[in-house]
């Protein structure tokens, strides 16, 4: 039985004491079960009687002693037991528990995934980093985090676009160019250029191109340097994100809004909403209505538009493509943006406690570190997945919560031990498969036998609750896109199966007969593998099958 399946017959016993004239409630659509918190009491556990007391017009004991008394002739469930102020404790017979097993195997890849979020069409964009340079540790945390985000979502059936704003227009391009230009023609950085050593690079990049640029009138070769090396560096942070793993649906650049009059237009459209105004000559958005610090300026005096301008261009790009939610994730050093991109929101007529959401992630130190030769006095990220390698990055950084202050330890991270959690969780799904291999060479075939009654042993009990809480995890992950209870979750689970490991045996001993329990034991073990390979994937981490 799976929770989804307990949860309707929790329901079913529900609507049948309403039936009988026991309660006067409404029977709610959904009915939420979770694992308890200590052992003993028992596998599952709802406080739907609780929640139904008021409107019962009961006590909560009550109520839960009359869903109790139907649900208890349930076939698949062992006792229900009520506790404390009105929860039910559910203990499952151990066939009814083990059946969960085969459904995980048959299930496959598509084990978890659900439609909590169905009909949520939302934009998500993170990183967003100047296409002047490589992508760095500051950058790191939300590649993550916001990869894992996405595939949550979309896990959850929500209608995700991923999406990286290319910040590539402004006094920074220029400064971008006229320093790639210097090193082409052996002069020095110019005054607020960048001075990396992958300067170099694009350099060579642009010459390999146009050999001649170099010797053309600095107001020719601009132009050309600032649109060859920007497409060059644009590539490398391309290539960076999906040696992380990290995939984009839409690249989307600050450029077009400028060079299309996108904004504009927004001036325009913000005007008829009637919260733009003229003062001093410049153009401004009264976003203190909405709960901003201070109005904004969004043309300056001089007609040049202002950052601001582009960012309520952007916001209505969105909503003008359809997304009903624009999830921003920001980096530390933004909080001020929180304020004025709810209040860009609201000017456009949205709802700024539905139609957007702004996250703003801590910065991450890791100790050990080398900062790169290559971009200077920064730590790059192809770097660290060189060093600590991909999957160690993006689990540790996944594994805590954005708003928490992080310091990482590289050197721990290359360490193959029990000690290093991302180590912990492969080795647990290489464990899986090696036991499978094993098994398959001893003869032991999941299909010629599985009976679920035979799963008795307490380790068995636990590691099917835990693999039956899956589903869940990845629901309330997606809702509050917190990806670290994936993370914490497979730890769980990789505990749970080690322990059972270490109890119960799935290959026979030397001459043994090969019976239904090995069998059986073996669609367990490879229920865990399934689950800890789907989680692994929701993080954007490997599973590998032999380490």
């Amino acid at each position: 039985m799976t929770p989804e399946e307990l949860a309707t017959a929790i329901a079913a016993a529900l609507s049948a004491a309403v039936d009988t004239g026991e309660l006067s409630v409404d029977v709610p659509e959904t009915v939420r079960v979770e694992r308890p918190k200590q052992k003993g009491h028992g596998d599952w556990s709802t406080n739907v009687a609780m929640q139904l007391a008021k409107p019962a017009g009961k006590p909560p004991r009550d109520v839960a002693a009359a869903i109790a008394a139907h649900l208890t002739q349930t076939s698949g469930i062992a006792a229900v037991e009520v506790a404390g102020p009105g929860f039910l404790n559910i203990t499952l017979d151990a066939a009814s528990a083990g059946e969960l097993a085969r459904t995980i195997v048959e299930a496959g890849v598509s084990y978890g995934q659900g439609q909590s979020e169905a009909g949520r069409t939302v934009n998500l964009e993170f990183i967003s980093a100047n296409p002047t340079g490589p992508l760095h540790i500051g950058h790191t945390r939300w590649a993550a985090l916001g990869d894992s985000m996405r595939r949550l979502l979309d896990a959850s059936g929500a209608d995700v676009t991923s999406e990286y704003y290319i910040n590539d227009a402004g006094a920074q391009m220029d400064k971008f160019a006229a320093s790639v230009l210097a090193r082409l023609r052996g002069e020095p950085t110019p005054e607020g250029g960048y001075p990396g050593a992958y300067i170099d690079d694009l350099a060579a990049s642009v010459r390999e191109q146009r050999p001649d640029v170099a010797d053309l009138p600095e107001g020719q070769a601009l132009p050309v340097v600032r649109d060859l090396a920007y497409r060059a560096q644009l590539d490398d942070i391309r290539g960076t994100l999906e040696d992380f793993g990290v995939h984009f649906d839409v690249w989307f650049s600050e450029a077009t809004l400028h060079d299309g009059g996108a904004v504009e237009q927004a001036v325009a459209r913000l005007r008829e909403q009637g919260h733009v105004y003229d003062d001093g000559g410049a153009v401004w958005l009264r976003t203190t209505d909405f709960g901003d610090d201070k109005d904004r300026v969004l043309i300056r005096a001089d007609g040049v538009p202002t950052y601001f301008a582009a960012d309520a261009a952007y916001y209505l790009s969105k909503k003008d493509r359809g997304f009903d939610e624009k999830i921003y994730l920001l980096g530390a050093d933004h909080h001020g943006y929180i304020g004025r991109l709810k209040a860009i929101a609201a000017c456009a007529g949205d709802d700024p406690e539905h139609h957007i959401e702004i996250k703003i992630g801590q910065l991450v130190n890791l100790d050990g570190a080398k900062l790169s030769k290559r971009a200077g006095n920064i730590i790059e990220l192809r770097d660290l997945v060189s060093w600590i390698g991909a999957d160690a990055v993006r689990y540790s950084l996944e594994r805590y919560p954005a708003d928490s202050p992080l310091t990482l330890d590289g050197e721990e991270l290359r360490k193959q031990t029990n000690d290093n959690p991302v180590f912990y969780v492969q080795y647990a799904h290489a464990r899986t498969a090696n036991v499978a291999r094993l098994a398959a060479e001893d003869g032991v075939d999941r299909g010629d036998g599985f009976t679920p009654s035979l799963l008795n042993d307490p380790t068995e009990a636990t590691l099917l609750a835990t693999l039956g809480d899956f589903p869940r995890v990845v629901a309330q992950g997606a809702e509050l896109l917190e990806p670290h209870r994936v993370a914490r979750y497979l730890e769980t689970l990789a505990t749970a199966y080690h322990k059972w490991y270490d109890t119960c045996r799935v290959r026979p001993l030397r001459d043994e007969e090969i019976t239904d329990t090995h069998r059986t034991r073996l669609w367990l073990n490879d229920a865990t593998r399934q689950v800890l390979a789907n989680g692994l994937t929701l993080l954007g981490v490997s599973a590998p099958h032999r380490m």
